[in-house]
């Protein structure tokens, strides 16, 4: 590329019939003016697109950064939700099992409960009919021993009266031997 610097070192041959050397020197001049605001211009252009270049790369390794980012966010989002949804389902499933395993404990308590009543019903039934017997045996005996006595008074009321008899009829053997005896004493002391 020609600089401002080659166009003003340009030197041209000189011919007969030639142009004006004033006027092209002041053309030239005008030219290199130009030139040069324009070969400046074109430096700081290319060096501001060497700056927005860099730029622009700066930025697409940032939205690279952010896409993988991005991707790596949306990534442990989708495991962040798959984890919580495995965790819900393992939440669920065990509290499903602790109920099922609550109800069937309270189902076999309320089994036993059942046995345990029926058995003490059992027990009650066979205490009532047991207590039952044992009252009305109690009751027989009761109804025998006041007949007993009821019979030994009868049988000592016998006696005594037997007795009663007996001494009354001993008492009068004893009387009359007794007299018996005085009469005699009274015969022989006569």
């Amino acid at each position: 590329m020609i600089t401002p610097l080659d166009i003003q070192n340009k030197e041209f041959k000189r011919s007969i019939r030639g142009y004006k050397e004033s006027e092209v020197d002041e053309f030239l001049d005008e030219i290199i003016k130009d030139y040069e605001k324009i070969y400046k211009e074109n430096i700081e252009l290319k060096d501001k697109i060497l700056l927005l270049n860099e730029q622009i790369e700066k930025y697409n390794s940032m939205e690279d950064t952010l896409k993988e980012t991005l991707i790596v966010a949306q990534s442990t989002a989708d495991e962040l939700i798959l984890a919580a949804k495995q965790k819900a389902e393992l939440i669920i499933k065990e509290a499903t099992n602790e109920s099922k395993k609550l109800i069937e404990e309270a189902q076999n308590e309320v089994k036993s409960i059942r046995k345990e009543y029926e058995y003490l019903l059992k027990e009650m039934i066979i205490f009532r009919t047991r207590y039952k017997s044992l009252i009305e045996s109690q009751l027989t005996t009761l109804e025998q021993f006041y007949s007993d006595i009821e019979s030994k008074e009868l049988s000592i009321n016998r006696s005594k009266n037997l007795e009663e008899e007996y001494i009354g009829e001993v008492e009068d053997k004893e009387l009359e031997e007794y007299n018996e005896i005085e009469e005699n004493i009274r015969d022989l002391g006569a």
